[in-house]
């Protein structure tokens, strides 16, 4: 081999591929060996635009509800992949929800196989206020933006961890009083009437409880009894069959969302009080309309579960481009909450 050719000048143009061709073609083997190694040297410190051109990454975005065998959750889902199919060159979406409401280990678990795939960010329906907030501490760490919506995630625990997550959704307290007040109209003061709440550990249901209450106590109602169904149909249906079985005198059941109201509704018929005890509900699901059609509920809150879902993706997408977010002094964004009271 002469030691000469591994030193014969080449002249890399890199518009001209052709005479770069024909350059290491005129070299031995060990010579265009080192010119190829030269080449990809300059290319590697070259910027990025200048060796190659590549599309940046659609950022990710994770979707994480509570259960998916509640019609709100899912008509949520359902809003968010309509969203996403319109804006497919903007991101991606991957959507989660756990089995039952009440299953916080396994939404935990979700949301760490999120912060492993390295999404972008977080919309999360978080299924306790206080024991998600430790595992999305850790997506926050990871460089995750977060952005919660549905059920609010306990200030007094975030702050304690140092933690600015923003909150988008409704004001439940006003729409659950909203709720209340109207079906006070039906009701004479001293009537009896028993509260179904959600989970006791979610805002959301704490929210909700407080407003019924509100409206019951101006009124001037008997809460006779406040017990949970778990946001379930088959919960609701229980604690409303057992309130009916101790309060006979009960006039009206107040449930925190829609599904416990389908429970309540069939036990008010399986005790033969159709017609007698009153049943309102919060969500306005699909499965409700026919009952407010026919008056087996008197009225429900339309919180929109298809927007709240759009609302925290926007939220999201606005963090991640590393814009600002318009929340008030509490970091909320507040969604809408209606009166319903017909299909």
């Amino acid at each position: 081999m002469r030691v000469d050719a591994l030193h014969r000048p080449c002249v890399v143009r890199p518009n001209n591929n052709h005479k770069i061709g024909d350059e290491l073609m005129k070299l031995p083997f060990a010579g265009r060996l080192l010119a190829v190694a030269m080449f990809a040297a300059v290319t590697a410190v070259m910027p990025l635009s200048a060796a190659y051109a590549q599309t940046p990454e659609k950022p990710k975005v994770a979707l994480v509800m509570k259960s998916l065998a509640n019609e709100f959750f899912l008509t949520m889902e359902d809003g968010a992949k309509a969203y996403q199919k319109e804006h497919a060159t903007d991101f991606d979406l991957i959507s989660n929800g756990i089995k039952d409401e009440s299953d916080t280990s396994a939404q935990i678990r979700i949301v760490e196989q999120m912060i492993v795939s390295k999404v972008d960010a977080l919309v999360i329906a978080p299924a306790d206020s206080k024991a998600l907030v430790p595992v999305l501490k850790k997506a926050t760490d990871a460089g995750i933006k977060v952005v919660n919506i549905d059920n609010q995630l306990d200030p007094d625990v975030l702050k304690s961890k140092s933690l600015m997550i923003p909150f988008v959704g409704p004001d439940n307290r006003k729409g659950a009083e909203l709720v209340g007040d109207y079906l006070a109209k039906q009701l004479k003061s001293g009537d009896e009437v028993g509260i179904i709440e959600g989970v006791p550990t979610t805002t959301n249901a704490q929210q909700r409880t407080a407003g019924f209450k509100d409206a019951m106590d101006k009124a001037q109602m008997k809460i006779v009894s406040v017990q949970s169904g778990n946001w379930e149909i088959d919960k609701g249906n229980a604690v409303a069959s057992a309130m009916l079985n101790e309060y006979p005198n009960l006039k009206a059941l107040l449930a925190g969302n829609d599904s416990m109201a389908l429970g309540a509704v069939s036990a008010v018929r399986a005790a033969g009080k159709a017609g007698k005890v009153m049943v309102v509900g919060y969500d306005n699901i699909n499965a409700i309309k026919p009952m407010l059609k026919d008056g087996r509920v008197l009225a429900t809150a339309d919180q929109f579960a298809a927007k709240q879902a759009v609302f925290g993706i926007e939220a999201a997408l606005k963090l991640v481009k590393g814009e600002k977010v318009d929340t008030n002094e509490k970091g909320v964004i507040e969604t809408p909450v209606e009166l319903v009271t017909k299909p």
